[in-house]
């Protein structure tokens, strides 16, 4: 059964949905609309002033001449009838009266010598005293001496009255010092005839100056709209990155200033956005032209030092005890040192998008087993993937996102670690879960930012705070993406996500991801190493 406060959901529903229906979205619609509601109003009054105008002028115009002419006849003949007319001179003298140019029924009532009302009607019955308003009638028989102010023998009064649809005029006097009083009935149907044909006509004029007014408003929102519509296409085009876009400009009027401003601002926006990339070019030219010229002294560093590690690990014990800890120091910052620039360079590569692909197909349960097991993790990590889930993607890139996650995981969260593989779909989804702490709130958004710490107190660490902005890269490269997030049982957990066949993505124009990237944690591509956030 349905519930009334349900049917009360429904018809607001319903009518906000023809509200949203009704809303207009277009403006040259609005425009249009704003033109013609105004035109109607305009002709709509207008038409009303002259209609009304014309109306008064031409029922005064029919009134005054009926009156004028009934105020004659009565003067002619009503005044020259005797104190105590009979019936038969009323009849008569309301016939002349009738006669007149103005052809209005005429009703003269008086009193005989015998006291008795006698009527005298030009037009018999079909105009009585009934027909006349009881307030005329009032008016009409209200007693009236002569005087400076009213010389004349009667006082004429006058209505306008509505009978069955049809106008008329209603006059009546009463002779001063006589009984006879007299009405006059006039229709007024030939001058509403011709009101009703003006008010057509006024109709039909409005309809036109609404229509007109339409066709005009369509004519200027095309004139107002057109460098609008241009000036929109060109702001997309800016929004494409196509800079050197601009727009004619004519004329002085404000639309004009309006695609000036646009093309000053897309002038100022080029030569800003080829400044930054001047820059950064530049700034990518310098990282690349370092990490290079730090190779080589590297190289023969790390040649020394990796001399200098054997002899700590002899059994000669040849090294001084006392500068042991220092020559072990040397050697992890050699070492850190060396893959900090090889992670510079990759970084370089992805940002200059050299980056590129080198597609195989993959068994993926084979390369995480590889992948660990180069990095003699085998202990320390569980595997639920199942054999035969394949893959075409990079291998190497693959490797290099797998050690940083799993590295990540086991240097901040510990053993073990559980990775997990399923397909979702055409999407390879392979699940990074440590046990420890979790991830920090505040952190979450940062996880994948190229040198971020988690804690500004250790700045330094053993990692370079890389690795996780540079598995980001490698995912963006394949078409993947990678995000973090804490399990509800504790824990970090790295979802990796990659398109079973990557050879669809275009392989001219690599996807270089977020340069920003997001990272609380890290390692590199070796996975030795993490960023102690």
């Amino acid at each position: 059964m349905t519930k009334p406060q349900d049917k009360v959901r429904g018809w607001a529903a319903a009518r906000k949905a023809l509200l949203s229906g009704l809303r207009f979205t277009s403006l040259r619609l609005r425009l249009v609309v704003v033109f013609g509601l105004v035109a109607l109003t305009a002709a709509v009054s207008a038409s009303g002033i002259a209609y009304w105008l014309n109306r008064e002028a031409v029922l005064t115009r029919a009134q005054d001449a009926v009156l004028r002419d009934f105020q004659q006849e009565m003067r002619n003949h009503a005044s020259l009838l005797p104190v105590h007319p009979g019936q038969d001179e009323l009849q008569r003298t309301a016939g002349q009266m009738a006669d007149s140019s103005q052809r209005f029924s005429v009703l003269l009532i008086a009193q005989d010598a015998n006291g008795k009302t006698v009527v005298g009607n030009s037009a018999l019955d079909t105009f009585t005293l009934e027909d006349v308003p009881k307030s005329l009638q009032k008016a009409v028989n209200k007693q009236q001496e002569l005087s400076s102010n009213n010389e004349s023998a009667y006082h004429l009064y006058w209505q306008r009255i509505t009978d069955h649809d049809k106008p008329y005029l209603v006059g009546g006097a009463r002779v001063i010092g006589g009984t006879t009083t007299g009405y006059m009935l006039k229709s007024l149907e030939p001058e509403a005839k011709d009101l009703n044909s003006l008010a057509w006509s006024l109709g039909i004029a409005t309809g036109l100056a609404l229509i007109g007014s339409a066709l005009l408003a369509q004519a200027a929102a095309t004139t107002v709209l057109k460098p609008v519509h241009r000036l929109g296409i060109a702001a997309r085009r800016l929004g494409e990155g196509k800079l050197d876009t601009r727009l004619r400009v004519s004329g002085t009027d404000e639309l004009a200033d309006l695609s000036r401003t646009f093309n000053h601002t897309a002038e100022a926006l080029e030569k800003r956005v080829a400044d930054m990339s001047a820059r950064d070019e530049a700034s990518r030219r310098f990282v690349a032209d370092m990490s290079h010229e730090l190779r080589t002294p590297l190289t023969a560093i790390t040649a020394v030092t990796e001399i200098l590690e054997e002899e700590l690990d002899a059994e000669t014990g040849s090294v001084d005890p006392m500068i042991e800890p220092a020559v072990r120091l040397v050697v992890s910052e050699t070492r850190r040192l060396n893959d900090l620039v090889e992670n510079l360079m990759e970084v370089t590569r992805f940002d200059a998008g050299t980056a590129r692909l080198v597609l195989d197909d993959v068994d993926i349960a084979d390369q995480i087993t590889a992948c660990i097991d180069a990095r003699a993790w085998l202990d320390a990590v569980d595997l639920d993937a199942e054999r035969g889930i394949t893959a075409r993607l990079d291998p190497r890139r693959l490797d290099v996102i797998l050690a940083n996650l799993i590295g990540n995981a086991l240097k901040h969260g510990g053993s073990p670690v559980r990775v997990s593989v399923r397909v979702e779909g055409e999407e390879l989804v392979i699940e990074v879960q440590d046990h420890g702490p979790g991830i920090p709130e505040d952190v979450l958004p940062h996880v994948f930012d190229r040198f971020y710490k988690a804690s500004a107190s250790r700045p330094r660490s053993e990692g370079s705070g890389l690795g996780l902005s540079i598995a980001l890269e490698n995912a963006h490269i394949h078409g993947g993406e990678i995000t973090a997030a804490n399990a509800p049982k504790g824990g970090a957990v790295f979802t990796l996500r990659l398109p079973q066949d990557a050879s669809e993505l275009p392989t001219d124009d690599s996807d270089n991801g977020d340069e920003n990237g997001n990272g609380k944690r890290d390692g590199n591509s070796n996975g030795s190493e993490g960023t102690a956030g």
